[in-house]
């Protein structure tokens, strides 16, 4: 049931976030499939890609995580039919503006 709710508000947060952001359209289907896209991707594609860019990561002070965030909405964008990022900046301003909804529905959940 919490893995339930974790994925609706998931999908809610997309669709914000979509909403809130040029150039990122979503349909109330693709929001949740692209809330279990995302997961998955955040789950096994995103420690790799934090190990491999580890160095320039470091001397950004963790700032090229974000330019990750925005690659895994890319890559979310390409396998997710009626979930669309329209270039990199996008896709970018989207991974912050999804960040900050999570962080507002979690603390709110979680009150």
């Amino acid at each position: 049931m919490k893995l339930f709710l974790q994925w609706i508000i998931s999908a809610l947060a997309i669709a914000i976030a979509a909403y809130l952001v040029p150039g990122v359209v979503t349909t109330p289907a693709g929001a949740f499939i692209a809330a279990v896209v995302l997961g998955a991707l955040n789950l096994f594609i995103r420690p790799i890609l934090i190990i491999l860019t580890l160095p320039i990561n470091l001397l950004t002070l963790g700032l090229f995580s974000l330019v990750i965030n925005a690659f895994l909405v890319v890559l979310a964008s390409e396998l997710v039919p009626g979930f669309s990022v329209f270039g990199f900046w996008s896709a970018f301003f989207f991974a912050i503006a999804l960040s900050v909804v999570n962080w507002v529905f979690n603390s709110w959940n979680h009150s």
